[in-house]
């Protein structure tokens, strides 16, 4: 074997090593740019006390008529102990206690008017809580409503999980051709065997011809435009975030609800936006 070969295959070796220690020393918690998608907003959760109020509001209006799914938990506002950030990560909370007339409370917060996009890569890094009558959602709602109430202006569900089924993570599309309600939705699920016990990174890709739901990059669900109009598809207009913990309801409390596991948490790292 020639000494110009062995010294090769010991600077490949160094080279790789050195590759190695590199990867090891990447910081996970700070965002960057991936795969064309450039970063434009991002919420890292890296204070302490309430949801940055720049960034983030309440969403209670649906209380009074109990967010048309019979959910149990009235959302709160402003209230520490539904919704908080510290080391890291926001917490919310969803506790067995009455308050107007409910029997337990919650969170429920929305980008609206604040963090609203049309198109791009969003990434919500998250634990779930589990539990018969949990109902964790991440996922999006038109901002100005143009085509009309829902579903005819749209609704995608990045991640939906219910208690009862805590293995399973599922993604959704609501149009006016394509819902629940006339028995056409378009949806599909995905194994997340461990989504209550470690953080996991759930995300969409939304572009002009189809969006793509994704569990750790891993694709799921795929919904196209069929370039037949916004009664398929309602996504060319700008939407916003909403993260809630739901109690019960028409699917989550399908099974009941199980008061002995209170109080539940749904914990968020981190919320990114990327654009091409």
């Amino acid at each position: 074997m020639s000494r110009s070969f062995l010294l090769f295959s010991f600077i490949l070796y160094r080279v790789f090593l050195s590759s190695l220690a590199n990867a090891s020393d990447i910081d996970l918690s700070v965002p960057m740019d991936k795969g064309g998608w450039k970063l434009i907003w991002s919420e890292e959760f890296d204070y302490t006390g309430f949801p940055d109020s720049t960034k983030w509001s309440y969403d209670t209006e649906g209380n009074v008529y109990q967010w048309g799914n019979n959910e149990a938990q009235y959302y709160t506002s402003g209230r520490k102990e539904n919704a908080w950030v510290s080391d890291g990560v926001l917490r919310i909370t969803a506790l067995k206690e009455p308050m107007e007339g409910r029997s337990y409370t919650s969170a429920r917060l929305i980008t609206k008017g604040k963090g609203d996009w049309l198109y791009g890569r969003f990434e919500i890094r998250a634990k779930l809580p589990t539990g018969r009558g949990t109902w964790p959602a991440i996922w999006m709602l038109p901002t100005d409503w143009e085509y009309g109430d829902w579903p005819k202006s749209g609704e995608i569900d990045i991640m939906e999980n219910v208690g009862y089924d805590p293995d399973t993570i599922v993604g959704s599309s609501h149009t006016e051709k394509y819902n629940h309600a006339i028995g056409t939705q378009k949806n599909a699920k995905i194994a997340c065997p461990d989504c209550y016990k470690a953080f996991h990174v759930y995300a969409l890709e939304w572009e002009e011809d189809e969006y793509r739901l994704y569990v750790d990059d891993q694709l799921y669900f795929t919904f196209k435009n069929e370039g037949t109009g916004y009664e398929v598809w309602p996504y060319d207009k700008r939407f916003h975030i909403l993260l809630n913990l739901a109690i019960g309801g028409n699917w989550g409390g399908q099974k009941g609800i199980d008061d002995s596991l209170f109080p539940h948490v749904f914990e968020i790292d981190y919320v990114r936006v990327y654009k091409k």
